[in-house]
């Protein structure tokens, strides 16, 4: 049987490991006599594993004292509505947000802010992320909104050279959806951290929003009561039903992190396997990438054909090799590998086994 590899960008792959505890938990969790998906939200049985998925993803992103940890619903795309709702109250009306725009989901929280605040582009570009001695920032903005991985056009944030702490007073928001757990971060840069599940967390429909305390309450009085953070972070994301099944996976997924060695080692692992995929992507001009070196995604690697006729045949050719979903997103075209936690080297290293062979069987 061929071995498949998923290289959807979300719902994506999940470890194997964690898929078969949950079948072998699906009818009954710990001699409860119930599966996950039956369990009251208000149950002991439920409270226990919220408690261990919160504590566990704190312990794996060194989440301070001073930080919510909010398991809510609706995606990262949601938040894009959910964090001027919950931010600019506190300001006076109309407040401005200012942005950094590096591709699809950045724009995308530009145009959805615009309902509820002014917004300011303070640096733009989707080729790479912009220096920030180009960024024109608003004095007195209610904050700085970034996508630190954009999913669609493979643009990340160089953590290491210091792009996440603009100059003093700034507070920053980031839309981590794709690369969350993957790489070290500082969490106390942030007044606020999200990221949808479904890339490098768990399936789709939970939301994570770490929140620093002095942030809660500042909603605007339209925000609905569901969505009040201040009242998610006192409920104990428990206000309303949450997504349960969706927080048991994603506290199994956190429980596999840590026996892997947690996010040191998810990121040199993500190094190793961008390293090897970006490599065999340069070797030829039969292949094109078009993100700028500095700014390539560890997580998300959008390239293309040289010769877009042959898009078909490649896709064709890949998923008869068991390499699933490479074809790009619709917006920009292509094709798109994403390379999650959860995909091991032994997939990257087939996926450049086949470029090679396409390309030598199809180059001119």
């Amino acid at each position: 049987m061929t071995h498949i590899y998923n290289f959807s960008a979300g719902p994506a792959v999940l470890p194997k490991e964690v898929l078969a505890q949950a079948a072998a938990e699906m009818l009954d969790w710990h001699g409860s006599g119930m599966s996950v998906m039956e369990m009251s939200h208000r149950g002991p049985e439920f409270i226990s594993i919220y408690k261990a998925a919160e504590r566990d993803l704190r312990e794996l992103l060194a989440v301070p004292d001073n930080y919510k940890i909010l398991f809510m619903q609706g995606g990262g795309l949601s938040q894009n509505a959910l964090v001027p709702l919950n931010l600019v109250g506190h300001k006076p009306q109309p407040a401005t947000i200012d942005f950094i725009h590096t591709g699809s989901w950045s724009g995308k929280s530009i145009k959805e802010a615009a309902k509820y605040a002014n917004v300011n582009v303070a640096a733009s570009s989707t080729m790479s992320v912009p220096p920030q001695s180009e960024w024109k920032l608003t004095p007195g903005a209610a904050y700085l909104h970034m996508c630190t991985n954009e999913t669609i056009d493979g643009i990340e944030f160089d953590f290491d050279a210091g792009v996440p702490a603009p100059q003093d007073g700034v507070l920053l928001v980031a839309d981590m959806s794709s690369h969350i757990l993957s790489r070290r971060i500082d969490v106390s840069k942030y007044g606020l951290i999200f990221a949808g599940a479904q890339k490098n967390i768990g399936p789709a429909g939970v939301t994570i929003v770490i929140v620093r305390e002095d942030l809660l309450g500042k909603a605007l009085p339209a925000c609905p009561s569901a969505f009040d953070f201040k009242l998610v972070a006192d409920n104990e994301s428990m206000y309303n039903t949450p997504p349960t099944y969706g927080i048991y996976i994603a506290g199994l997924v956190f429980q596999w992190l840590k026996r892997q060695g947690g996010v040191a080692e998810m990121e040199q692992r993500a190094i190793a396997k961008a390293k090897l995929l970006y490599d065999a992507l340069d070797a030829s001009d039969f292949y094109q990438t078009r993100v700028a070196k500095t700014s390539r995604s560890r997580m998300n690697v959008p390239f293309y054909l040289k010769d877009e006729n042959q898009n078909e045949a490649f896709l064709a050719g890949a998923k008869a090799r068991g390499l699933l979903q490479l074809k790009g997103h619709k917006s920009v075209g292509g094709m798109r590998a994403s390379i999650y936690n959860a995909m091991p080297i032994e997939g990257v290293q087939a996926l450049v086994d086949y470029l090679n062979e396409f390309a030598a069987s199809n180059g001119k």
